[in-house]
């Protein structure tokens, strides 16, 4: 301690040495999320579909794109912000958003009617979220022989994780409920 320093002492408490190296610290808060870095690209799908978000439809699905829409490229170019986390997780945590007519939208996850369902809200992604949030995603691998394959885990919800589900015609953006994380299922596999 200098001459000029105050007297104050302040405690310090390693808690554990986590991947990387890092130590993480009592007294920290323990969901903060601050933004890393942002990547840009379209989400597919087993079938090599592309997650189109449609807001004045109120839907986000898996479909055939014609080399002409993907130009455009209106609701199907999407940012993934990557974020830093202050506690140890299973995943990177991630956020997404996806500009349409000029306006962006982020995803969230949202209860109706008892039912978790995937939404895109009007607005941006922050650049810092000190706590918990309804628009973070852990991104996982797939399976370890596929290493640009990735499996989204809702961070709010355990075992919650992004899929599509055939409804008619369509393969909706779902959350789906996996009774085990090490489960292989097609529907969660998602391609950047």
């Amino acid at each position: 301690r200098g001459a000029n320093m105050s007297t104050e002492e302040i405690l310090v408490c390693a808690v554990e040495l986590g991947e990387n190296f890092c130590l993480y610290f009592a007294g920290l808060e323990c969901d903060a999320f601050c933004r890393e870095k942002i990547l840009n690209g379209c989400l597919c799908n087993v079938n090599s579909q592309l997650l189109v978000v449609r807001p004045d439809l109120n839907l986000a699905a898996f479909e055939d794109v014609t080399d002409q829409e993907m130009y455009s490229g209106h609701g199907m170019h999407f940012s993934i912000h990557y974020y830093k986390h202050t506690a140890i997780s299973a995943g990177t945590p991630v956020a997404f958003s996806v500009r349409v007519q000029n306006k962006s939208y982020y995803m969230c996850c949202e209860k109706e009617r008892g039912k978790m369902i995937v939404r895109f809200r009007e607005g941006e992604v922050p650049r810092d979220i000190p706590g918990q949030s309804n628009a973070i995603f852990f991104q996982k691998s797939f399976t370890s022989y596929s290493p640009r394959a990735f499996k989204f885990e809702y961070s709010l919800e355990q075992g919650m994780f992004l899929a599509f589900e055939e409804e008619g015609y369509l393969r909706k953006l779902i959350l789906k409920k996996l009774p085990r994380e090490d489960e292989v299922d097609e529907t969660t596999k998602i391609t950047m």
